[in-house]
């Protein structure tokens, strides 16, 4: 999932800061052997005295594009979908999956699943069944719907979605049936026995046939929405605030404690730190790398910071000139200095990245390009060398477009970014102009394709492999910069042909990136690391889980 945006307003920058100005107070870094609190909060809301105020107040870093689950494609939609949606699976505070919709699953092949749902409740008072989930995944995949997952299900080999997704077939034939109304069964064309933890994303949870049919696209307006979540929308003030209350009707209302959920949009790390210093936060989305050291020293004990299954990395336009060529890319990745964007501009922790896949993702063999092994010289060597073929000199040179989202963080890694290239290619041989847009104008500017080079992050979806390299597959919806490579596409269908075991799976995954540094796709950078500041009296937010994936529901407000 395209990790959190901190998007504001529209404007264009000039390169024009120098990259020791530029990291002026990031140098000191973080030293990963201090002592920082990273500990789970093992304290049961039952062992504390909880404050009679039961709200809280988290930021979420954008103003959400929607929250029709089949209508988004990024984190801060998905944070708010996951309080008001309850799929088949759920996750616990570590991630791992635990029964959500569905009290029970199995299949004796990978491929034919039987879901067993439970006894649970709309808010409106109907019946959770079988036959919202089969209206709710047939939407997904119709053409209609233009879902930006809508080749989720391709991926998880579900029977018939391709076809569908292509406009060639009914949606009515998708591998989904209600056997009755609490059994669900759905068919797959080959073994995927990872499936289940595929079913934790947003895009598989159920929505209101009904509402959907009455109110259209105005279904998830606060007067006309219907969840089966923990939490309903109670008002929505667009570029000021969500709120979310208790829903009465979810099935497991007596172990949840809070009442009320602020979701606010603040872009600014600085903003929001500023605000949860006040006392207006309760939860913060981040902390700007230039504050980390002091806030570190002074609010320890606040402070989280855990490894994340995010990759942070530049998108090609693989079908666009200057980047529908090769040598291009590769003269771009072999330039930079990753490790300077890892270390001093962002300097949390982050580790350089030279795969897609995120290193400690389960099930992965990790892939080592020869060229991360040689000097900084040789690199640059190189990379000039590639331009130089591709046609680019001082007396042509290189010029294009850097789209990204607009916030502090990503501004400072777009102008290191260009200072770097332009130190290791030469300031007359590259020119590099920053364009940043509002949220949702960017994300409508990379599907439609209409950049040069887009910052882009991914954030799993699930704890695989597949869930990062999917999106580069030739028909993804995900797949905004048009990459196409059969050999690739070859290898990651391979990994569920059946017969196929666990090692052989990160064999072929591993060849997939060994693809990806030849085609060089993505120009990668660094691996993430969630860094927050959260209250004391917030009881249960979750440091363990890889995905970051919070519910409101576990936590609670001790008395303070």
């Amino acid at each position: 999932m395209i990790k959190s945006p901190r998007a504001r307003s529209m404007a264009r920058w000039p390169v024009a800061l120098t990259l020791s100005a530029l990291l002026g107070a990031t140098l000191m870094g973080c030293n990963d052997k201090e002592a920082v609190n990273n500990s789970s909060d093992a304290d049961s809301k039952a062992e504390k005295a909880l404050a009679e105020d039961q709200s809280i107040t988290i930021n979420n870093t954008a103003e959400p594009e929607s929250i029709d689950p089949h209508k988004v494609s990024a984190v801060p939609e998905g944070n708010i979908i996951r309080q008001l949606f309850i799929g088949l699976v759920d996750t616990d505070r570590e991630g791992k999956t635990v029964p959500g919709m569905a009290e029970s699953w199995e299949s004796k092949d990978n491929k034919v699943w039987t879901f067993k749902l439970r006894d649970a409740k709309w808010s409106n008072g109907d019946p959770v069944t079988a036959e919202d989930f089969v209206y709710s995944w047939q939407r997904l995949v119709d053409p209609n719907t233009a879902s930006p997952y809508a080749s989720y299900l391709v991926d998880a080999k579900v029977s018939g979605a391709e076809a569908v997704m292509a406009g060639e077939a009914n949606p009515e034939t998708l591998g989904i049936k209600a056997l009755d109304n609490k059994t669900l069964q759905i068919t797959l064309t080959e073994p995927v026995p990872y499936f289940p933890d595929m079913l934790i994303h947003t895009s598989t949870k159920p929505v209101p046939q009904k509402v959907i049919e009455q109110f259209g696209d105005k279904w998830t307006d606060a007067a006309n929405i219907v969840v089966n979540g923990p939490y309903t929308l109670s008002e929505w003030r667009v570029n000021d605030k969500i709120v979310l209350k208790r829903n009465p009707s979810y099935f497991d209302n007596a172990h949840t404690t809070i009442d009320t959920v602020t979701i606010l949009p603040i872009s600014s790390p600085t903003t929001d730190v500023a605000r949860y210093q006040a006392g207006e936060v309760d939860v913060s989305a981040e902390v700007p790398p230039e504050q980390f050291e002091s806030i570190k020293a002074s609010m320890g004990k606040e402070l989280r910071v855990a490894p994340r299954l995010c990759t942070y990395y530049y998108k090609y336009n693989t079908v666009r000139p200057p980047f529908n060529d090769v040598r291009v890319r590769r003269a771009l990745a072999l330039a930079l200095d990753r490790d300077v964007i890892a270390t001093k501009v962002m300097g949390q922790g982050q580790q350089p990245a030279y795969q897609l896949t995120p290193p400690s993702t389960n099930g992965m063999t990790n892939f080592t390009p020869e060229w991360q092994a040689w000097s900084k010289e040789q690199r640059i060597k190189e990379a000039n060398s590639l331009l130089q073929q591709a046609g680019y000199s001082a007396s042509h040179p290189l010029k294009f477009q850097l789209l990204y989202n607009t916030s502090d963080n990503h501004k400072k890694i777009a102008v290191a970014f260009s200072s770097l290239i332009k130190e290791a290619l030469g300031a007359d041989k590259v020119q590099v102009e920053l364009v940043n847009k509002e949220w949702k104008t960017y994300l409508d500017t990379r599907r439609t394709g209409d950049y040069d080079i887009a910052r882009s992050s991914w954030c799993g979806d699930y704890n695989e492999p597949s869930s990062f390299l999917n999106t580069l597959k030739t028909d993804n919806t995900n797949n905004h910069g048009k990459y196409s490579s059969p050999e690739f596409d070859r290898l990651l269908n391979q990994t569920l042909v059946e017969g196929v075991d666990a090692k052989q799976r990160a064999n072929l995954y591993q060849q997939a990136e060994a693809q990806l540094d030849a085609d060089m796709p993505n120009l990668n950078m660094y691996h993430y690391v969630g860094v927050r500041l959260v209250k004391p009296y917030v009881i249960g937010f979750p440091d363990n889980d890889p995905l970051d994936v919070w519910h409101m529901k576990d936590v609670a407000i001790a008395k303070h």
